[in-house]
């Protein structure tokens, strides 16, 4: 470039002192910025669809039928029986007694044996009926039913086997013959829903004659009803296809007649599964561990079978967890939840279906189901049963005789330990632990349920997917009965659990608060001696319990939950706080009852501190509920309004805030109170359209495309620091109007000046990027604390469109865009009128008289034009001639509980708007966020899990270590390199490029060989050491303004880039030097810096002044920002909020700035008049000023605070003088002359070394 040159000289200062900074420690304990969840992973709600684990019907077997056709002592004609075979029927032998006895008692034992499942149901004996008898039972049954499932058991062990036609055996009258009943009319009389069991010879033959006419009778009635359309007779629908069927075997196979086991060895499997299962495993050889058991022992066994403590018991219950096992893992889900949790009477059956299938299967017989079921006869399942009879059986000869206690098995806790393995390497792509039925179980047991909740707590901690597979398996039932428990140990565990649950799957709710379980939440709340980390899951389940239900919200009033959550809002958790936030914002959604027990306990009040808390999220969830708080009132009262409006203007102050989270959830919060006071709104919205367009007359500026736009202005938009001062006409309004507002508001103004008010301290006009909108609304004669409160509101919207945050931007485009609608609207509508010379008998308001001289243009616009004068166009210029605007006494738009009879009201709302006695209507939102939805993920994913950072295994955290390993080997080179800088030359030309555009500002990466070059709008991030632009993005800041100033932060880790434009703005970037744009991503942005004022450097340069100066400090992560404005602004990042406001004292701008990374007290300022200011973040804002180094003649280039040696204090200036400085002394140590005319310079941060660009040389 000609006329350039760089000069590097070496400081003559002390030797260079060895370079003390820690390595690879320093790194792994040095904090990140910007790398909290709410930066890397989008704000939206969890995405995850999950199974369909709760039927859409429950169903109940109400009904039985118990037909058995056995015509005792006479044996079919079709069956050769052997001798001796088998006889037991119901476990009674219908030769030990009369035949008509024998064939009652073995009905009335069927039926107890039926009963064990379902007591409840009707059941019908038909003992070797006719077809008549059937005929009548079925139908009485089915009528009786309704909708509900019956049942059909038919035992056909008397009568022949069933015909290919579809056919079963019954009798005449007179026992002289056997009648065939088709099962075609045997549907007919059922109906649906059924279910069929069939226990004879070649059952199968059944289940297929069923399915055939089951498709018939479906073909008919499609048939019937195509016929029926244009008579308009309905034909029920009934699908026979879903009935379920239960036959004892196969179409070819006879049933066997082993004189060991019952003749009904089928029904006996699903009725009696205990004591057949043992039966059968003492006749089978080698599978007994004590072989002299008999069958009359297996008979001998005590206990009951529905007491877990006994032997039976504990063997039933073993069996229930290892069939519900092998079910679970076997059936599809859809299938199992069906067959296995819709009807307990279909889920003891199925379940006993699969020891009948092991065991009939072992004779030959194979049974058959309708669902057909895959085979589960060798499932590994069934060794672990094998194990436990054998065990069981092992001491029964001991307790029989006394000389033994049962010892209880150990099935349940070695399958824990089995599903604990699973856990500690258990993913979502491994396939799913056969042990989660047995865990469901295990639930059940005093003994194991602390363990099994503990076990079932990691599972569900996985991933909503765990989730999902849990309510599959049924445990909804289990844990919602625990809820009854007053067990204090097992509160942690379940409150946990029901977290994981509801963060899935919110239709829970209602099942809560039928069962009053939303009680044992509340008591967890409340229990002070619980750790917070419970508490804050128990705030969750009772938000989950409340939201959008109206039933949940007046259960958790009656237990004072909006006292319990205010009670706690001081609590040094911060999830905790955040939480209660977000379910008091939830409780008092569209709940009227809950508002007026908030405003008893004073909610809004005790919320405010929380605006300010120190994590963000906590601030946002403050600003929620406050937001529904005021959102939600119906009934518009005087106190009513006064507490919205007192919650609005507290709300103002988070404009301020730098977290995006909580400028989306404040626009979201005003939206509430803009459609409470809409006509208010519209009227400030129109008297401001009115008053630009007096002032600015016909040649007022519009939108050409009549919708509100974001932009942006900064106090370079004035052409000279004079243009600001007011004029003495104009300030008296302003103060007038400040004044008159002051009486009824503590704050009405905006906040973002330095000092609180509307001026800066040298009585210039503080631009807040809204000078028009400040102007209006001081000019502006809304009278009243209403006015004052709708015109601040509107001009913080207004600040909030042109947010550097492009979703806060488009948030607040969009409310203003309804307000301004409505504005123009009721403008049209007035301009309607006049222009048809309509006249009202009642007085005109001022605001009427104001339209009156509106001219022509205005008033015969079409809708289009008159919607685009409602667009303020933000950062023009003040016109000169405010002073001489006149002022108007303007009807106050708050109407008095009381009117006149005849009193219209003021003009501005007199038509097309609704008035504030007229019935309230709520609108549907027009905005919103994924902000709760997104603090809901948080209990969705896993909290146990060891993040990947510290998981030494882990990619992430070896990604970090060779990073940190990189930084250490740089650091030793560089160190090196400093030594030799003494003696060597400076000269080597590593990069020259040229940028596209005129460059503004460079920022070195700190270990990668990456610069990044900033231009008016953009970035470009080259390698210098291959000489390769890598990529280029806009900053989107808007087009009056430039970048002023680049940070890397994270720079040793993963490092992203901060710019500062000189409109205030601060942006960080993730990704930027990637090879696309695609993965370019906006981390966050914020105004950091508001009320810029003009400067321009003395030697005429440039006429821009300095815009943005910053320092990034990563040891504490604090951003230092000043430049045209009179304070240093510390952000702490890390809380995203100001940390504090150091007034400059100087009455120029700041050029250069530098901080104490060490101690973190020391600021180091560069100003436009040559002096170099020394502050003290320690003292109080007023004292922070301790020196001041006055050496310089002209605008300082840069200033440097040693990181190394004495802390010393390099200052360059545009006269190109370089001082060194002793921050203990006012005058410098060392001067080095360099070329006049120095507008570059920088310092090396561990070296002594500096280098200047010199545009004059």
């Amino acid at each position: 470039m000609t006329g350039e040159s760089l000069a590097v000289l070496e400081k003559g200062l002390d030797a260079a002192e060895e370079n003390n900074e820690p390595g690879e420690l320093y790194d792994w304990q040095l904090p990140l910025a910007f790398m909290q969840k709410r930066h890397v992973e989008r704000i939206k709600g969890l995405e995850v669809e999950t199974e369909k684990w709760r039927m859409k019907e429950r169903m109940k077997t109400v009904s039985v039928a118990l037909v058995l056709c056995l015509n005792v002592g006479v044996d079919p004609p079709d069956i050769v029986k052997t001798q001796p075979c088998a006889r037991l029927e119901c476990w009674i032998d219908p030769l030990s007694q009369p035949a008509q006895k024998a064939l009652e008692s073995i009905g009335a034992n069927l039926q107890r044996q039926y009963e064990r499942w379902q007591a409840r149901a009707r059941y019908k004996l038909c003992l070797d009926p006719t077809v008549e008898e059937v005929k009548k039972l079925c139908t009485s049954l089915r009528r009786n039913a309704k909708e509900e499932r019956v049942l059909f058991h038919y035992n056909g062990h008397g009568v022949p086997k069933p015909t290919v036609n579809g056919e079963i055996w019954v009798f005449n009258k007179s026992f002289t013959q056997y009648i065939p009943l088709s099962v075609y009319d045997l549907q007919q009389w059922m109906g649906t829903p059924s279910i069929y069991v069939y226990d004879c010879s070649c059952a199968g033959i059944i289940v297929d004659s069923f399915k055939q006419f089951a498709m018939q009778r479906e073909q008919e009635m499609e048939l019937a009803s195509m016929n029926s359309r244009g008579t308009g007779n309905i034909f029920p629908q009934q699908s026979y296809k879903n009935c379920i069927q239960l036959a004892s075997c196969a179409a070819k196979q006879i049933l066997p007649m082993n004189p060991d086991l019952p003749a009904d060895l089928f029904t006996s499997c699903l009725t009696t599964p205990i004591r057949i299962a043992l039966r059968w495993f003492v006749l089978q050889d080698g599978r007994k561990l004590v072989p002299n058991i008999t069958l009359d022992l297996i008979d001998k066994i005590p206990g009951q079978l529905n007491d877990r403590r006994t032997v039976l018991g504990e063997l039933n219950w073993i069996f229930t967890a290892i069939t519900d096992t092998i079910a679970w893992n076997t059936l599809p889900r859809e299938l199992f939840q069906k067959l296995f949790r819709q009807d307990l009477v279909v889920a003891s059956l199925f379940r006993n279906f699969l020891l009948a299938e092991r065991i009939m299967r072992s004779y030959d017989c194979t049974p058959i189901s309708s669902p057909k079921l895959p085979p589960t006869h060798q499932h590994p399942m069934w060794q672990a049963w094998d194990m436990a009879l054998d065990i069981c059986l092992s001491q029964l000869s001991g307790i029989l005789n006394g000389a033994e206690i049962y010892r209880h098995s150990l099935f349940f806790a070695e399958q824990l330990t089995a599903f604990q393995v699973w856990l500690s390497h258990g993913s979502q792509m491994r396939s799913p632990p056969e042990q989660l039925p047995i865990v469901l179980q295990v639930l059940l047991s005093q003994v194991h349920r602390l363990r099994a909740l503990e076990l079932l707590g990691r599972f569900l901690d996985l991933g909503p997917w765990a989730v999902s597979l849990a309510l599959s398996v049924g445990i909804f039932p289990y844990v919602l009965k625990l809820l009854q428990s007053s067990a204090r140990e097992l509160r942690p565990l379940l409150v946990f659990i029901w977290a994981k649950i509801l963060a899935v799957d919110t239709t829970c709710q209602a099942d809560l608060v039928k069962d009053n379980g939303h009680k044992y939440f509340l008591s967890v709340l409340s229990d002070s001696c619980m750790p917070a980390e419970h508490r804050t899951m128990a705030a969750f389940v009772l938000t989950m319990i409340v939201s959008s239900y109206p039933a949940g919200q007046e259960a958790v009033l009656q237990g004072n939950l909006i006292s319990l959550c205010l009670e706690q809002l001081s609590d040094q958790h911060a999830l905790l706080r955040q939480w209660l936030c977000i379910c008091l914002g939830r409780i008092w959604y569209d709940c009227d009852m809950a508002r007026g027990y908030g405003v008893r306990d004073n909610a809004h009040i005790k919320l405010n501190p929380l605006l300010t808390d120190e994590v963000p999220e906590v601030r946002a969830a403050a600003v929620y509920a406050l937001g529904t708080f005021m959102s939600n009132t119906t009934d518009r009262t005087d106190h009513a309004n006064a507490i919205d409006h007192g919650i609005a203007m507290q709300l103002i102050n988070c404009i301020q805030d730098g977290s995006p989270l909580v400028r989306k959830e404040l626009i979201v919060a005003y939206q509430g109170i803009v459609f409470q006071f809409e006509n208010q709104f519209a009227v400030v919205a129109a008297q401001m359209l009115e008053e630009e367009r007096l002032r600015d007359g016909s040649s007022i500026s519009h939108s050409e495309t009549g919708t509100l736009s974001p932009g942006r202005s900064g106090m370079r938009q004035a052409q000279s620091a004079a243009s600001l001062q007011p004029s003495s006409s104009r300030a008296n309004l302003l103060a007038s109007a400040t004044s008159s507002s002051a009486s009824s508001s503590n704050n009405t103004t905006i906040p973002g000046s330095s000092h609180g008010s509307n001026f800066s301290s040298d009585g210039s006009l503080v631009d807040l990027g809204l000078r028009h909108a400040i102007s209006s609304s001081a000019i502006s004669p809304v009278g009243g604390l209403y006015g004052s409160v709708y015109a601040n509101i509107w001009k913080a919207l207004l600040s909030l469109v042109c947010d550097a945050y492009p979703e806060v931007t488009e948030l607040a485009t969009t409310l203003m865009n309804v307000i301004r609608q409505k504005a123009a609207t009721c403008t049209l509508q007035r301009t309607r009128r006049r222009s048809a010379g309509c006249t009202l008998s009642a007085p005109g308001s001022p605001v009427s008289r104001m339209y009156a001289h509106s001219p022509p243009a205005l008033l015969n616009s079409p809708p289009s034009v008159v919607e685009s004068r409602a667009i303020f166009e933000i950062g023009e210029a003040s016109p000169k001639n405010v002073g001489a605007m006149p002022t108007y006494a303007v009807h106050s738009t708050q109407f008095s509980r009381t009117r006149k009879m005849f009193d219209t009201g003021p003009d501005v709302i007199k038509e097309g708007m609704v008035t504030e006695d007229a019935h309230h209507v709520k609108k549907e939102p027009v905005i919103a966020t994924d902000f709760v939805p997104w603090c809901c993920r948080y209990f969705s994913q896993s909290v146990m899990k060891v993040p990947d950072d510290h998981d030494l295994e882990s990619d992430p955290h070896h990604q970090r270590q060779w990073r940190f390993d990189r930084n250490q080997a740089m650091r030793d080179r560089a160190q090196e390199q400093c030594r030799m800088a003494s003696f060597l030359r400076l000269d080597d030309q590593l990069f020259i490029n040229k940028n596209p555009n005129v460059p503004t500002c460079m920022k070195f990466h700190p270990f990668e060989p990456l610069i990044c070059v900033a231009d008016k709008d953009g970035v470009s991030t080259w390698n210098w050491e291959h000489g390769v632009k890598l990529n280029y993005f806009y900053n989107k800041n808007p087009k009056f303004s430039n970048i002023s100033t680049l940070e890397i932060i994270n720079g040793h880790d993963c490092s992203l880039l901060l710019t500062g434009t000189d409109d205030g703005a601060v942006r960080v970037w993730r990704n930027y030097y990637s090879e696309s744009n695609l993965d370019l991503e906006l981390v966050t942005a914020w105004q950091a810096l508001s009320d810029m004022l003009p400067s321009s450097r003395a030697f005429g340069v440039r006429n821009t002044g300095s815009g943005m100066v910053s320092s990034w400090e990563q040891e504490s992560r604090y951003l230092y920002v000043t430049g045209d404005v009179r304070v240093i602004r510390i952000w702490d990042t890390h809380q995203e909020q100001k940390a504090q406001d150091i007034p400059t004292q100087a009455n120029s701008c700041i050029t250069s700035l530098t901080c104490d990374s060490v101690n973190q007290s020391l600021i180091v300022a560069g100003c436009g008049d040559g002096l170099v200011r020394l502050y003290d973040r320690r003292l109080s804002p007023v004292d922070s000023l301790v020196l001041t180094l006055r050496e310089h003649n002209g605008w300082v280039v840069k200033v440097h605070l040693q990181r190394h040696g004495d802390g010393k204090i390099i200052s360059g200036s545009v006269s190109g003088d370089v001082r060194i400085w002793d921050p203990r002394f006012s005058e410098s140590v060392m001067t080095i002359r360099a070329a006049h005319g120095l507008t570059a310079m920088d310092v090396h941060e561990y070296s002594d070394l500096m280098a200047w660009y010199n545009c004059q040389a």
